[in-house]
């Protein structure tokens, strides 16, 4: 099995890209009580630095990190547009719960320092 993740990183570096994978995942997890715009923040950091993780395990997180925020983007959207046919609010909590859920695991992954899944 290859390992995709190829790209060494210096330990100094690789603990700061680390942390804020950690900041964003918080960014994450705190937009579900600020109306999601500190999951902006976090998509905002994702693109600003994701030069910095090309090819490290850590990449996999930041991909893991915008996937979360473009799909939740959309389904929120949704969710918002039908919430006054009703089935708009369980579009809103399922989309929640797959946000938390994304948020755990990622953290999880990245505290044993493991890539996420493609």
């Amino acid at each position: 099995m290859k390992n995709e993740w190829q790209t060494q990183i210096n330990a100094p570096l690789e603990s700061n890209l680390k942390k804020l994978a950690m900041l964003v995942y918080a960014l994450q997890a705190a937009s579900l009580f600020t109306g999601s715009l500190t999951l902006f923040a976090g998509v905002i950091i994702n693109y600003v630095r994701m030069d910095d993780v090309k090819g490290s395990w850590i990449e996999s997180h930041f991909r893991w990190q915008t996937k979360t925020f473009w799909y939740s983007l959309v389904w929120m959207v949704i969710g918002g547009v039908t919430v006054i046919f009703l089935v708009g609010w369980v579009i809103l909590l399922a989309v929640s719960i797959w946000v938390i859920y994304r948020i755990v695991k990622g953290w999880v992954y990245l505290g044993e320092n493991r890539p996420m899944p493609s």
